[in-house]
């Protein structure tokens, strides 16, 4: 029987979504629950294990129900997830052993200032990544000595430890894998021979034993047990986020980028076959790999995007995100106010677990207006930071820029990052990329598209050409960098 449908679960963040498309790769319908986030001391992000679990199952159950189907229709399943967040649990019984430390999570910064001293060129040799709290192997080193007894546990390989992808194909399917996009930011993980390495293990004091086994993204890691949707369902593609988004936006072949606007903003660059060996402002990670070979990409990641957003609504400062557009377009310019938001450090081009939200130019006269325009400024500046670091690394510039993810609704932004870049922003009919990305990835592996027909799939829904004077971008770029200069390193003058 032809089945009609290709799930995807991407549970990132802050929320866990089920999308189901059909063979055009339309969307049919959706689920979706916020996932909180909790701090237990500053600098500390954690989330439940468990609730992740429960969520996923229950927006893949509500989508299904929703489209009138069985689980037995659906042809094949992606999964996405947000990237570095580690967890622990134990192999017998399935149980996490402590909250899942998420990739915001700053805790082993002292330890990454060690590890640059020490270790930086060998470890971004190895792994295209720098030392940072950011990936996921001092997040794991920090387990294994702080919870009590999981070390002896580990050496026993008593314990698995994962990636959010890891502990949802372990929870669905029984299995303990990863694939490459997921496992190249671990910081454990040679990107050249796609495989863990010995010499990182050694150096973070981690047993190979407790490590997932690493498969083709595009590729069968299982099918979900019978019991939990009533019919098992082959699980054929699993991405990180960002690399999901990439695919989703079709950026399969060399030269294709996009960013990415969710809690943070990603921007990759498909470098194909060949790895590049980028400055201290830029990432090299994998992009995708099947059996017959490997994608690679540069990226550059900013920590806080629509979490800065997030941020002014939580504080009771805007009613809802969309609220922000409306107040933004109220003025006539930012009238000198800036937002760093480095709530969580600030990740590329600077690298600085030690910078924290800062906000300049306020005056009797600064509203709420005026901070919301400022939070969605600086999430296209950013973008643009990070933009100019990857067209020097990549020797060429960017014609356009492909944007996605919950921020790319907002029309000012993307206009502003149109007139802030000075090339067109082009905005897709389908937002919530990495969803799409995971679908495509996963049906593609299942045979029901081939990856040269995926591009065609794909549509567009608007073009941001840009307005702005060569002059005022400059003006309002110097203002930026002033900005950011200010927030940089305050943490480490407080010690």
């Amino acid at each position: 029987m032809r089945k009609n449908y290709v799930g995807a679960i991407d549970l990132g963040t802050t929320g866990a979504r089920f999308v189901l498309f059909d063979r055009e790769a339309r969307e049919v319908t959706s689920a979706y629950r916020e996932l909180p986030l909790s701090t237990p001391r500053p600098g500390w992000v954690e989330q439940d294990p468990e609730l992740m679990i429960r969520l996923a199952l229950e927006v893949i159950r509500e989508a299904i129900a929703r489209a009138g189907i069985g689980a037995g229709d659906i042809a094949a399943l992606g999964i996405t997830v947000q990237r570095e967040t580690t967890l622990v649990w134990d192999r017998e019984t399935g149980r996490a052993l402590h909250p899942a430390i998420v990739w915001q999570d700053r805790r082993t910064a002292p330890r990454c200032d060690e590890l640059r001293r020490a270790h930086a060129e060998f470890i971004r040799d190895r792994t295209g990544l720098p030392p940072d709290p950011y990936f996921s192997a001092t997040k794991l080193e920090w387990l294994l000595t702080n919870v009590p007894g999981l070390a002896e546990k580990a050496e026993r390989e008593e314990v698995a430890f994962g990636t959010v992808d890891s502990w949802l194909l372990f929870r669905l399917c029984g299995v303990h894998a990863t694939d490459p996009t997921n496992a190249s930011r671990t910081m454990l993980f040679d990107i050249r021979r796609l495989a863990w390495d010995a010499d990182l293990l050694a150096l973070f004091s981690v047993p190979e034993g407790i490590l997932p086994e690493v498969r083709p993204s595009l590729s069968e890691f299982g099918t979900t047990r019978g019991e939990l949707f009533g019919a098992e369902i082959p699980v054929t593609g699993v991405l990180g986020d960002q690399q999901a988004a990439l695919f989703g936006q079709g950026g399969l072949f060399r030269g294709g980028a996009k960013v990415t606007w969710g809690t943070g903003a990603f921007l990759l660059l498909n470098t194909g076959g060949e790895v590049l060996t980028p400055s201290r402002a830029l990432l090299s990670t994998v992009a995708y790999t099947t059996d017959k070979g490997v994608a690679y990409a540069l990226e550059g990641s900013v920590f806080v995007a629509g979490a800065a957003i997030q941020w002014l609504r939580d504080l009771g400062l805007i009613s809802s995100a969309a609220e922000s557009e409306g107040l933004a377009r109220s003025l006539p310019g930012n009238e000198g106010v800036y937002f760093v938001p480095a709530l969580t450090g600030l990740g590329a081009p600077y690298w600085d677990p030690y910078a924290r939200g800062t906000i300049v130019g306020l005056t009797r006269g600064t509203t709420r207006a005026h901070l919301a325009r400022a939070a969605l400024e600086s999430i296209a500046y950013q973008t643009a930071d990070i933009v100019k670091a990857m067209e020097a690394e990549a020797g060429f510039s960017l014609s356009e820029l492909r944007v996605d993810g919950g921020a790319a609704r907002n029309g000012f932004l993307c206009q502003f990052q149109a007139d802030i870049l000075g090339i067109p922003v082009v905005r897709p009919e389908v937002l919530e990329t990495t969803a799409l990305g995971a679908a495509l990835a996963a049906g593609a592996s299942a045979g029901i598209w081939e990856l040269a027909d995926i591009p065609e799939l794909l549509r567009v829904e608007r073009r941001f050409e840009p307005r702005m004077s060569q002059r005022e971008r400059e003006r309002l770029l110097a203002g930026w960098r002033a900005a950011v200069e200010r927030a940089r390193g305050f943490a480490k003058e407080l010690e």
